[in-house]
């Protein structure tokens, strides 16, 4: 196995589903000959040609509904909206045709197509390039929603969401991209629906997905020092949603703290956190805790990581819940 980072495995995946099939195709602003902002598409339109790799006008509602039709035609097109708030104004067709074409049509017609969305912050960006966005495609029926946290996963999920005869909307990390690891890339990966635990442990669960996996696993070992042992998992794919994995662990430690670098309120945490009181019941020790963005538009770039959460945001929730069946005197307070 050799060292590579998340945008290259996302470019690999592109290249080879590029390469295996004849009807995907890839567009957008500016990953033609640049290669992308992010250079996730970096060569490909030198290797496949502008009619298989190919710039757009600044468009994104227009892009969207390229796409669309492309995939009522039988083709696979893989979309990049090159910033996650630049994907807002092509919101109206995701909502309102990608993801209810099936629906709509009572199968006749399937809509396999991609929308990659650069998403999140800690990247020192500006208003418009740091949103997390994922709660508004989650709650949107008919749209499947990914997020890789791992250079493996960046490859083998977005093979996966091309392959899938459904829409994805596959959120990349920015502050991820250029995270280097050891990998094998794996042509196909499980299905969707998979969370995966990173890291075992007895004492409490830390749930995570996308930029908040990092976090969690750090928080972690972090942890040790305080003789807290967590287990972290990461979600995968938000929707569909595995909640056998994450009950599962969570009826083992007894404990939950759900992280997101979203902000809080009526986010994708407060979907988790819920699903876990609902079947976690009485194996909880402690309250399900949400540890989140502030509910604040994305601040400017020296001011983000007080917005972000952080390891010790982590720990300082972990330290809320009960241990050995008693309240925490600081979790009583609050």
């Amino acid at each position: 196995m050799a060292a590579t980072t998340l945008a290259k495995a996302l470019n690999a995946a592109l290249a080879d589903a590029l390469a295996d099939d004849d009807r995907v195709l890839v567009f957008g602003e500016d990953v033609g000959r640049l290669g992308g902002v992010f250079r996730i598409t970096d060569g490909l339109q030198a290797r496949f040609g502008d009619k298989r790799c190919f710039d757009t006008p600044l468009a994104e509602a227009g892009i969207v509904g390229f796409a669309v039709g492309l995939a009522m035609s039988g083709l696979r097109p893989v979309v990049e909206m090159q910033f996650d708030a630049f994907a807002y104004p092509a919101f109206e067709q995701i909502a309102s045709h990608v993801a209810k074409l099936r629906n709509r049509t009572r199968g006749a017609l399937s809509v396999p197509m991609v929308i990659r969305v650069p998403y999140a912050g800690g990247i020192g960006g500006v208003e418009h390039h740091c949103d997390s966005s994922e709660a508004y495609y989650a709650h949107t029926p008919g749209l499947k929603v990914v997020t890789p946290a791992t250079v493996a996963d960046a490859y083998s999920l977005l093979r996966e969401a091309i392959a899938d005869p459904d829409p994805v909307v596959f959120m990349e990390p920015k502050k991820l991209y250029f995270s280097s690891a050891e990998a094998e890339l794996p042509a196909r990966t499980e299905p969707f629906g998979r969370a995966v635990v990173r890291r075992p442990g007895r004492d409490a669960t830390l749930v995570a997905y996308g930029p908040a996996v990092p976090v969690a696993l750090e928080a972690a070992e972090a942890a040790r020092e305080e003789g807290w042992d967590l287990e972290v998992v990461d979600v995968r794919t938000i929707v569909p949603f595995d909640d056998a994995t994450v009950a599962g662990s969570v009826r083992k430690t007894g404990r939950c703290v759900v992280v997101q670098e979203a902000q809080g309120f009526a986010g994708v945490g407060a979907e988790i956190a819920a699903r876990v009181q609902e079947r976690c019941f009485h194996a909880l020790h402690a309250p399900v805790l949400r540890v989140a963005g502030l509910d604040i538009p994305y601040p400017a770039p020296m001011l983000e990581h007080t917005h972000l959460p952080g390891v010790d945001r982590v720990l300082d929730a972990v330290a809320r819940l009960q241990w050995d069946d008693q309240p925490d005197p600081r979790w009583v307070a609050a």
